[in-house]
């Protein structure tokens, strides 16, 4: 029997996924299945580009269910008192400096499940992440990147 994967996630991450699944199974699931039916009624569906594409999102939505319930499923908590007080760890926000030019960067460390680099999480699986945790403030770290080194040096953790 295969290992399953644990998803790190703070407990609003859960929150989310639960919502985003409740969405799907409620509310999208239907609606494909009224878009189906609607396709099927123009006839021949061998030529039916509505029917076909009503089909993709179906199994795009399923497997997106699948995905959640088994994210669900294995999501391990990180608690408050889990976290060490003074060092970057899953659940913290940190502040760094990009060295030597200064810009300042903040990322909150979250699982691979709640990861969104557009509101500021990103996953403890990254490069950056990886290369932060640990580390304490003041602490100056190379971090291997898709386009390059870079060196940081961390200026905060809440």
């Amino acid at each position: 029997m295969a290992i399953e994967k644990v998803f790190p996630m703070t407990q609003a991450g859960k929150d989310k996924l639960i919502q985003e699944l409740e969405h799907l199974k409620s509310v999208k699931r239907k609606e494909v299945v009224e878009r189906i039916k609607i396709a099927r009624s123009f006839g021949d569906l061998s030529e039916n580009s509505e029917y076909d594409s009503a089909k993709e999102e179906q199994a795009f939505v399923e497997g997106r269910i699948t995905t959640l319930e088994n994210m669900i499923r294995n999501a391990k908590i990180i608690e408050e008192a889990d976290m060490a007080s003074d060092s970057v760890t899953l659940g913290r926000s940190v502040t760094f400096i990009e060295l030597p030019d200064g810009d300042e960067e903040t990322y909150t460390i979250v699982g691979s499940a709640e990861a969104d680099p557009f509101e500021g999480k990103i996953s403890n699986d990254s490069p950056i992440a990886r290369s932060l945790i640990g580390k304490k403030v003041g602490d100056q770290v190379s971090v291997q990147t898709p386009g390059g080194e870079m060196s940081v040096r961390i200026t905060s953790i809440k």
